[in-house]
């Protein structure tokens, strides 16, 4: 039987969206996207100083790709249907969509504030929700059918920590079904748009900071406990599933650092 020749992408000055993009994970994953592959990316985060400020740094390297920043609060719907009406405008539209910002509060089913539980389910669910929606209805229209959509999820979507964090594991067990609807969904279409989620342990980022605001130690001791996973390893597990070839799908990639026991 002959075999079928079936190779990777090229992803060169194709366009990337990728949210939560100020820091961390999401601005790693810009400056890989950029460098490695070629990409037009473009960053967003509700500040969007330090996303510019990589930009700069970016048009003075020797590749195609270039990153531009567009400043949006994923909270608001109408700011998200915005950002992708001026990309679509400014870059013609989204090939591959980065669906990476997400926010926790160490609020417990019974004691949480309700203010924190949206907030939660607003960034974590719904605007991963309505960037998904956006590409793909984006990909659809100038006949896309090699996209890709990757969630940045967590291993709190496989198993629940604690109990300070188990409305922030919901929201990642929400992101676990979505990502294997979204197949279906694709699959019932005959699309060849791929899905991967990505499902780290815990990584050396602002994130726990961000969580635990007024008690700092909680991310030193952890930092301190294991070797955390750093965001270069997300990129690379992102530039790994887009240059899979066509017939490939990884569904989710667990991610732990290696002296992780939970």
């Amino acid at each position: 039987m002959a075999s079928r020749a079936s190779s990777a992408t090229n992803w060169a000055r194709r366009v990337a969206l990728v949210t939560g993009a100020s820091a961390g994970i999401g601005a790693t994953v810009c400056e890989h996207l950029v460098l490695r592959l070629g990409m037009k990316v473009i960053g967003c985060a509700r500040n969007i100083d330090k996303i510019e400020e990589s930009a700069v740094k970016l048009r003075q390297a020797n590749t195609t790709g270039s990153l531009h920043a567009i400043k949006c609060d994923l909270r608001h719907e109408d700011e998200i249907l915005a950002m992708f009406a001026e990309i679509k405008e400014k870059y013609g539209g989204v090939d591959v969509c980065v669906n990476n910002a997400g926010l926790a509060h160490p609020a417990t089913l019974l004691e949480g504030k309700t203010e924190q539980w949206r907030n939660m389910f607003d960034v974590n669910v719904l605007a991963l929700c309505i960037c998904t929606r956006e590409a793909y209805q984006s990909m659809k229209e100038r006949n896309i059918d090699d996209g890709y959509i990757i969630h940045i999820s967590s291993m709190s979507g496989y198993r629940l920590e604690q109990p300070a964090t188990n409305v922030y594991a919901a929201t990642k067990h929400s992101v676990k079904a979505l990502t294997e609807g979204l197949r279906l969904e694709l699959r019932e279409i005959k699309s060849n748009i791929r899905i991967t989620s990505i499902s780290p342990g815990d990584v050396s980022t602002e994130f726990c900071l961000r969580m635990y605001p007024d008690d700092p130690s909680i991310h030193e001791k952890s930092e301190a406990a294991k070797k955390c996973l750093e965001p270069k390893d997300l990129a690379d597990a992102v530039v790994h599933v887009l240059q899979t070839p066509p017939h490939v799908q990884v569904h989710d990639l667990l991610m732990r650092p290696t002296e992780q026991t939970t």
